[in-house]
């Protein structure tokens, strides 16, 4: 008995499946593209010939000067989709953050976090007393990028 209450299941399963491919291969087929159409070849007299004096091709497209706040929004959105996503805003900060994990376990402790800063400070603290002034505090500033020139001309 159960042999057979299991035969008529598997039957039942193998006709089932049976119907989605052919529904499938039908849908498959209906989306399908028209055959090509053979190419045609072109008359002689519509070939180019050499003398171009007078011929002109399209115009180059121009290339628009971006703003400053655009090239910003750039440098974050890593696939131009002009949407930043949290992970490309995070991405361009991977390589500070490496710099202060010293055991590079990818969790920052306090204690990575202020040998950095302490180290920091006494760089910029020059005559030792233990306090910045003004002009050490503005060596802690972060220096700008130096620009490449545009070419070597």
């Amino acid at each position: 008995m159960n042999r057979l209450v299991l035969g008529a299941v598997l039957a039942l399963v193998l006709v089932g499946v049976g119907m989605f491919w052919w529904q499938g291969r039908a849908q498959v087929e209906q989306g399908a593209p028209p055959p090509m159409a053979q190419p045609v070849k072109p008359a002689p007299e519509d070939l180019p010939t050499d003398a171009a004096a007078d011929l002109r091709g399209p115009a180059p497209p121009e290339a628009t000067e971006l703003t400053r706040e655009e090239q910003r929004f750039f440098r974050f959105d890593r696939n131009r989709d002009r949407r930043i996503t949290r992970n490309e805003m995070l991405s361009t900060r991977s390589a500070a953050f490496r710099k202060l994990d010293k055991n590079g376990n990818n969790l920052l402790d306090f204690e990575e976090w202020a040998v950095t800063t302490v180290q920091r400070f006494e760089g910029a603290d020059s005559d030792g007393d233990r306090e910045l002034d003004m002009v050490e505090f503005a060596r802690t500033a972060p220096k700008p990028a130096q620009r490449k020139p545009a070419c070597r001309c």
